[in-house]
């Protein structure tokens, strides 16, 4: 029987070690073994681990690719006044000359005001 603890995102008891990091194969949720799992679940963080909040702005820090179009977003865009939401997709903002999007959070950087 294992002695791991359960994923703290989708509850399943198949994790397993990976180093320093424990792993779930269902849901390929990565943490720490001996993080504080509770807080970390509601906090979003930047590509460098800054804690991103309703309304921040950010820049993107790669090019990244519209899907449906033919059109890239280039590194360096700056977005302002982003919300936060569930999902794989965790930041919902408006692009200007793109309009409404979704972005991940590990392909921006928190802008320091």
């Amino acid at each position: 029987m294992s002695t791991l603890p359960a994923c703290p995102k989708c509850q399943s008891s198949y994790t397993y070690e990976d180093g320093a990091l424990l792993m779930c194969p269902e849901c390929g949720n990565e943490w720490s073994a001996n993080a504080d799992t509770s807080d970390d679940a509601t906090q979003i963080r930047d590509s460098a681990g800054n804690v991103l909040q309703d309304g921040d702005t950010v820049t993107v820090i790669k090019d990244l690719k519209v899907k449906g179009s033919s059109s890239v977003v280039k590194i360096g865009t700056k977005v302002k006044n982003i919300r936060l939401v569930d999902g794989d997709h965790d930041i919902d903002c408006k692009i200007d000359g793109f309009g409404q999007m979704s972005l991940k959070s590990e392909f921006v950087r928190k802008v320091q005001e």
